[in-house]
């Protein structure tokens, strides 16, 4: 550490220091950067904290500015956000998530551009992992984006604040497969609702003639840098098909471009276990970017 820097680690529940690592991630974002404020919110909130098993985040200021952060997402998967010019602070919160877990196997994951963070990784004893599923980061230029399609007989508007019932009820219905049901309820999404930057009137779902809510795009705006991040998309089975999923997409961007969003950034998985999404974001547009690496640090037990 520089002579004159101080730094300090804070734990913290996550719930008191979302607003800060939010902050952090605008502050420091290009599109070779991972941590999105939106991404963050709904990682945080898409269910009740007792369904969520989340652990304690870790803030790393110096001289008063935040730096680094490290969030025991679950007792076994760190989430790492590190300012590239306070590589020690970045060694801080990874040594700190590290003494929590002990002599466990964990995970990370960091885009292939965050040189910064694959060589903090590598101090602590983390190795890419290819065996796990990976994500490509998508950019559109929003001056680029097609018109909304018209697609027959379903209509596109945004929620209503008092419609967490009906539109948690339109994720979970896209999103609960066989043997496995979504985790988001109403209260949990009331909850989402109240939690920044969660805007309703960038919340956009496809409605049939018959008034139900059959697909979904929930549209996260970071401000600062222009940047409207598409997280997540469904649509309900019996609707699939018809292109909803883009046209939802394409509905929500246009109304974030209208409030100054100036780039689309979404997702989706890149490997061969889940091509739909790509396939679709790609056909309204999206461009691939950087893609995601996992770590792991082995188990330390005999």
């Amino acid at each position: 550490m520089a002579e004159g820097d101080h730094r300090e680690l804070t734990e913290l529940p996550v719930a008191e220091a979302l607003a800060a690592m939010q902050a952090l991630a605008v502050r420091i974002w290009t599109p070779e950067a991972r941590h999105h404020p939106g991404q963050l919110a709904w990682s945080y909130a898409y269910a009740l904290p007792e369904d969520l098993g989340h652990g304690p985040a870790a803030v790393l200021t110096r001289d008063e500015d935040l730096v680094a952060w490290a969030w025991a997402e679950s007792e076994d998967w760190m989430e790492l956000c590190v300012d590239p010019a306070a590589l020690d602070a970045g060694d801080a919160a990874i040594a700190w998530f590290l003494e929590r877990a002990g002599s466990s196997a964990v995970r990370t994951m960091a885009l292939d551009t965050e040189e910064h963070v694959f060589a903090a990784l590598d101090r602590a004893g983390f190795l890419p992992e290819d065996e796990m599923p990976w994500f490509t980061h998508h950019y559109l230029d929003l001056e680029n984006l097609l018109p909304v399609p018209e697609v027959a007989g379903y209509t596109f508007r945004h929620v209503d604040p008092d419609e967490a019932g009906p539109r948690s009820a339109c994720h979970r219905a896209a999103w609960s497969q066989p043997g496995g049901t979504s985790k988001v309820t109403a209260a949990a999404y009331e909850r989402l609702m109240r939690t920044p930057p969660y805007r309703h009137d960038l919340d956009w779902v496809a409605v049939d003639e018959a008034g139900e809510l059959v697909a979904s795009a929930t549209i996260w705006l970071d401000e600062t840098n222009g940047v409207a991040l598409v997280e997540p998309v469904g649509c309900v089975p019996d609707h699939r098909g018809r292109g909803l999923a883009g046209a939802v997409s394409v509905a929500g961007l246009a109304a974030a471009r209208d409030l100054g969003a100036r780039l689309g950034m979404v997702c989706p998985r890149g490997d061969d276990g889940y091509p739909v999404p790509m396939r679709v974001y790609q056909g309204i547009g999206f461009t691939p970017g950087p893609r995601t690496v996992t770590f792991v640090r082995p188990s330390l037990e005999a």
